[in-house]
């Protein structure tokens, strides 16, 4: 794990230290100095993800299960790393999915921070790529969203369904507004 923490870029580095700090002490950290400046500059949506390592060390390959995820769909902070703050905390304790993430998972966390590119509206399931896009699916007031290049999320058919279901949206019903959008994952 100290390898996987030290080959992490300053994204994952904050995200991590934001959760580290946050699930010790019930603080949020404030923005540091000394981070790549269009950390600072830039806008965008962002999500964390944060996976666990298993316990289980007789098992082949490392054995990861979702813990927490939480974005934005477009930016609502001034800035990247303020976003990647304020999802890092939503991700390991307010994630609706999961209990809050308790100071003993802390070393087990695999943790990656997803930039959002803009979204492009499509008029068709055939200009999505599940590998390279990432799907928005609108119905009035229900949006739903699914990132690109998800382990067990194969076609775009389960993409579009998931990001449906995420939504409360049907998945007959039709006259749903479809967008994609493309991501730079780090971690």
């Amino acid at each position: 794990m100290a390898i996987r923490t030290n080959q992490e870029d300053a994204y994952v580095q904050l995200a991590r230290r934001t959760i580290e700090e946050y699930v010790r002490t019930g603080i949020q950290i404030k923005v540091p100095e000394n981070l790549p400046e269009e950390m600072y500059e830039d806008r965008a949506g962002v999500f964390v993800s944060i996976k666990i390592k298993s316990r289980n060390r007789g098992e082949s390959g490392e054995a990861l299960r979702l813990r927490g995820c939480i974005g934005t769909i477009q930016s609502v902070y001034p800035s990247i790393a303020e976003e990647i703050i304020h999802n890092a905390v939503s991700a390991a304790v307010k994630d609706p999915r999961f209990s809050p993430i308790m100071p003993d998972e802390l070393d087990r966390l695999v943790i990656s921070v997803d930039v959002l590119g803009g979204m492009e509206r499509i008029s068709s399931l055939d200009e999505l790529d599940v590998k390279r896009y990432g799907v928005v699916v609108t119905k009035g007031y229900r949006r739903g969203l699914l990132l690109p290049n998800l382990e067990g999320v194969d076609t775009v058919e389960d993409q579009v369904a998931i990001a449906k279901q995420k939504a409360g949206i049907g998945e007959m019903e039709e006259g749903v507004m479809l967008e994609r959008f493309e991501v730079v994952r780090h971690g």
